[in-house]
């Protein structure tokens, strides 16, 4: 292999970079591996969840709803930039689509709506950014998303694999550029485990626990784990990154931010995926029932001399 290792995630939203597999991104970085982000919209559609912003002093204080929505995509860019940085991607790619909304709300049917583009051509928005950066591993989100289903991360998932295998087609379109096939693509997983970890420990210190049953309950893939990474040293990364995102998130939030980092790493120090699709060994459909895991998201992939570790 002649080129440089390179790690692509594609996410839907600024700020689904930072709450998704952050430390892993960092881990990669640090081996010195290229890391590209893929963001499919500009999150124009996103609400103020930190108080501190209307509050008298803050930002958005004395702003109508709609004069506040007018200048999110400004500020989210320059929130997902901040981020960025943080995480360690080498590059920030913007597939220029709008934020859709929540399911059922009138901004889906923007006319530059992510959920309403011709899905061909947002595929084809993909392989051109596959060919151009190379990465022979590949980050989204699941065909299973019942418990969080955004238009927009469902439409993720519905182009990312279909780019995945007409990359590296020789018959497909070359005027997106010259055939590139990524070997392994991987979805992000929100474990039990690591909800169960934190609601457990919160329990044992005497704090109140943000996961209620409801929560608790809900859809699941923990079975489907295939790959579990080891991020402590980079396990820091997640709380910057998301705090780059001042408008989405509350720094006082239990939800994300309940015990410190010191803890945190120590209950549950992994990051979770789901082998997907391998063209360099078994994947999910045929991983062994063993409970072994995979370390490495380059297991199977050839390594440069100046990527060596």
């Amino acid at each position: 292999m002649d080129r440089q290792l390179c790690l692509l995630a594609v996410h839907a939203h600024p700020d689904d970079e930072a709450s998704k597999g952050a430390a892993t991104v960092a881990r990669y970085k640090a081996r010195g591996v290229r890391t590209v982000l893929v963001c499919c919209t500009g999150g124009e559609e996103g609400d103020v969840h930190n108080p501190a912003l209307l509050a008298e002093g803050g930002r958005f204080h004395g702003l109508e709803k709609d004069e506040i929505k007018s200048l999110l995509g400004e500020v989210r860019a320059r929130e997902l930039a901040q981020s960025a940085e943080a995480i360690g991607f080498d590059e920030v790619v913007m597939l220029g689509y709008r934020d859709s909304g929540m399911p059922d709300s009138e901004a889906n049917g923007h006319p530059q709506a992510f959920a309403s583009a011709d899905l061909d051509e947002a595929i084809d928005r993909l392989v051109a950014v596959f060919r151009r950066e190379r990465p022979q591993v590949v980050l989204t989100y699941g065909d299973e998303q019942s418990g969080y289903p955004h238009p927009d991360h469902l439409r993720v998932h519905d182009i990312t694999r279909p780019a995945f295998d007409r990359a590296g087609d020789p018959t497909y379109r070359l005027e997106l550029g010259e055939p590139f096939q990524p070997l392994k693509l991987y979805y992000t997983v929100w474990a039990k485990g690591r909800v169960m970890a934190v609601h457990e420990k919160l329990l044992e210190l005497g704090k109140e626990s943000p996961y209620d049953e409801k929560w608790l309950n809900r859809p699941w893939q923990d079975h489907r784990i295939t790959t579990k990474l080891d991020v402590r040293p980079w396990f820091h990364v997640r709380r910057a990154a998301l705090l780059a995102h001042e408008t989405q998130i509350d720094p006082s939030s239990p939800f994300w931010f309940s015990l410190p980092d010191e803890i945190g790493r120590e209950i549950y120090p992994w990051d979770d995926w789901v082998l997907a699709h391998s063209l360099v060994g078994p994947s999910e459909a045929d991983w062994p029932d063993d409970g072994t895991f995979e370390d490495d998201l380059f297991a199977g992939v050839a390594v440069t001399a100046s990527n060596a570790s």
